[in-house]
């Protein structure tokens, strides 16, 4: 019988600062970087209530729409981003979507853990941080991407 508290079997929780990004952005750059962060790993699915005639006593809660956070991906502005630069082709008409990306999770030794796998994702936000002459910061460029769908595995 296997000793599930061996070393071989233990399953340690990963940490959140090993993690990679990997897209093909419309305008024929990949991006395949190490971002400060991501957020936005999350959806949500609507409970409808509906009451049945003639059950008085309680109310089903049945499933209803799915939705999916926004992305959000923080990286140092270096003045020239594959991001910002497909940002501005999207202001500009030029709206394609990046049909897919995943987000790596990786362990201390680099290695695949998890992976998510999101969906026609395009730029919802743009942002660059602050400029302030009494701080001593880097400058961090943030992009929303709104995706359809998000798939572990």
């Amino acid at each position: 019988m296997a000793d599930n508290a061996s070393p071989g079997n233990r399953k340690d929780p990963l940490p959140v600062f090993c993690f990679l990004v990997q897209m093909k952005l419309p305008v024929g750059e990949t991006v395949d970087a190490f971002f400060k962060s991501v957020s936005g790993i999350r959806f949500e699915t609507e409970v409808v209530p509906v009451r049945e005639g003639g059950q008085n006593s309680t109310t089903f809660q049945l499933p209803g729409a799915t939705k999916w956070s926004n992305l959000v991906f923080k990286q140092g502005f270096t003045g020239s981003s594959g991001l910002l630069e497909w940002r501005q082709a999207w202001i500009n008409g030029n709206m394609r979507r990046i049909e897919t990306g995943k987000i790596i999770q990786l362990n201390t030794a680099r290695k695949q853990m998890a992976a998510w796998t999101f969906y026609n994702a395009w730029p919802a936000k743009w942002e660059i941080a602050e400029f302030d002459a009494t701080k001593s910061e880097l400058a961090i460029e943030t992009l929303e991407l709104a995706i359809d769908g998000i798939t572990f595995g």
